[in-house]
């Protein structure tokens, strides 16, 4: 806000007096908060600190140890500078002492070689330090309307992110009050930089005021929240003392963070959100972003030196198929999620859990080389299962994992496999407590091979022409195909499941072989046959 003494000292009005740095230039890049014309020695009591002193040095004395001290006093109090005019007291140059004195304390001490109206030298000043000021309040409104319009358009916590380091030009961090890493902005730092050991470094900086400074640390840090509800901190990586415009954008900031909270406090928490963007992340390319694992590690699951196994939670009732029904299912999902990082604690398992689609919640376990990954999964569908029960709307829950795996490269592969395990045990439930790939059989390798054009092209071939005569006679030889399959080729168990006459169902299996031209005595035939059926039933 306050120009410095360099800027002073650029003055026209100084530089007519032929102003020269004599002592003390290593303070030149202090603050003048306010110009003062003294002529008195102990002056010094009278200040407030950050004052540019004027002087002609008339009242000074010449004895070394005094002006020693005369320094040593205006640098106590604060002052940022001394302007002394060579005319009426000293006419070529100042005591070696007062020199002397002045470098000592980094004070810069300045003489001018011209008669100077003081009084223009203080309306200069005065009119650059309102200058300042008037364009900080202009800057500091722009701030305030900036966050006003993003706090109204219900703006993401990466959205006011993304402007806090575009407005102050500092990389920040959103964090919980547990030191976890919410969500943050580089600046064009570098993350894994930035983010490193962010717990042990965050729990060292403390302190009792909602915004402060700590100069150790470099940090900016105000407290997000309501008062009395407080639930995060928000973090500016602020090297040198931060100027009232970004403490303007750290305060403003802090209150667009905590009314979103207020306002998504019935959708998605925080946590839910931000491991929801990895877990999205992970999913969408098979190359892992490279601050992903800086980014997990700063929200409390280290994915590097790791065991990683992909988890799916489904809701055993069937996802709804209306789009009035999305918005109750996304709530059961977020509930689902909720519980599922519950029970993630409960159990001691580091995870990142999200909802990522309209169906199931993902999570991705990040176990120790030393666990064993089938004890922990157990005892995490225990929790699982408890935590679902007891949550809002309680849901039995369908849960599934994917292949263990030790590189975050391959974590996709383990949470897609998890997603098509866990629809296929929903075709098929058993009461598992959990099921893997192992459990599902042909069914779980149908689901993982469903995306692949050449097994819709096999069960086309296969059922096609019963399709198309279904289709045109209103017929039912799918479903009866489907019963024959079901029960191994048992006909008189299968009639009994179709609810028919053996006489009856026979003459549709009779029917079904002329028109697939097949022989259901064969196995191999009835073993495509079913195959098919099922490659149906995942798409």
């Amino acid at each position: 806000m306050y120009p410095t003494v360099s800027d002073v000292l650029a003055l026209p009005v100084i530089q007519q007096g032929r102003a020269t740095v004599v002592a003390g230039a290593a303070g030149l890049e202090r603050r003048v908060r306010w110009v003062h014309i003294a002529e008195i020695a102990d002056i010094a009591p009278l200040l407030r600190g950050g004052e540019l002193v004027l002087t002609t040095g008339i009242a000074l004395p010449d004895d070394p140890v005094a002006l020693s001290r005369y320094v040593a006093e205006l640098s106590r109090a604060g002052v940022v500078g001394v302007v002394v005019e060579l005319v009426r007291h000293w006419s070529r140059e100042l005591p070696a002492a007062l020199v002397s004195a002045a470098d000592e304390h980094a004070l810069p001490l300045v003489t001018l070689s011209r008669e100077t109206r003081f009084v223009a030298v203080t309306e200069a000043v005065v009119g650059l330090i309102v200058e300042a000021q008037v364009a900080e309040l202009r800057a500091a409104e722009r701030v305030h309307e900036t966050f006003t319009a993003l706090t109204v358009a219900g703006a993401e916590p990466a959205e006011v992110l993304r402007e806090v380091a575009r407005a102050s030009g500092l990389p920040v961090v959103l964090e919980t009050l547990g030191h976890d890493v919410l969500a943050y902005d580089a600046a064009g730092a570098d993350p894994g930089e930035l983010v490193a050991d962010w717990a042990a470094r965050s729990r060292a900086v403390t302190g009792t005021a909602r915004t402060s400074y700590h100069a150790d640390a470099g940090w900016l840090v105000t407290v997000v929240g309501a008062r009395g509800n407080d639930w995060g901190r928000l973090v500016l990586i602020c090297p040198a003392e931060p100027v009232h415009r970004q403490v303007v954008i750290a305060e403003r900031a802090a209150s667009a963070l905590a009314v979103h909270r207020l306002v998504a406090r019935d959708r998605e928490g925080l946590e839910r959100h931000a491991h929801r963007t990895l877990l999205t992340e992970l999913l969408a390319s098979a190359t892992t972003p490279a601050d992903l694992t800086a980014r997990s590690s700063a929200l409390g699951v280290p994915l590097q030196r790791r065991q990683l196994l992909g988890v799916t939670v489904r809701p055993s009732a069937v996802a709804p198929s209306r789009p009035s029904q999305t918005m109750a299912t996304q709530e059961v999902l977020r509930d689902l999620a909720e519980a599922t990082a519950l029970a993630a604690r409960r159990a001691r398992v580091a995870a990142l859990v999200g909802v990522v689609d309209d169906i199931s919640v993902r999570a991705l376990l990040s176990l120790t080389p030393q666990a064993d990954a089938d004890t922990v999964v157990r005892r995490l569908a225990k929790e699982v299962h408890q935590a679902a029960a007891a949550s809002p709307r309680a849901l039995p829950v369908v849960i599934a994992a994917g292949t263990t795996v030790a590189d975050v490269g391959e974590a996709r592969r383990s949470l897609t496999e998890a997603a098509h395990v866990a629809k296929a045990a929903l075709r098929a439930p058993d009461g598992r407590a959990y099921h893997r790939l192992d459990d599902v059989r042909l069914r779980g390798l149908l689901h993982l091979l469903a995306d692949d054009d050449r097994v819709s092209a096999f069960a086309a071939r296969e059922l096609g022409s019963l399709l198309a005569r279904d289709a045109a006679h209103a017929s039912r030889l799918l479903e009866a195909l489907r019963h024959f399959c079901e029960h191994g080729g048992n006909k008189s168990a299968a009639a009994s499941a179709a609810h028919m006459s053996r006489t009856a169902y026979y003459q549709q299996l009779s029917r079904i072989e002329q028109v697939l031209s097949v022989s259901l005595d064969d196995p191999e035939s009835v073993l495509s046959l079913h195959v098919a059926l099922l490659v149906t039933e995942i798409g």
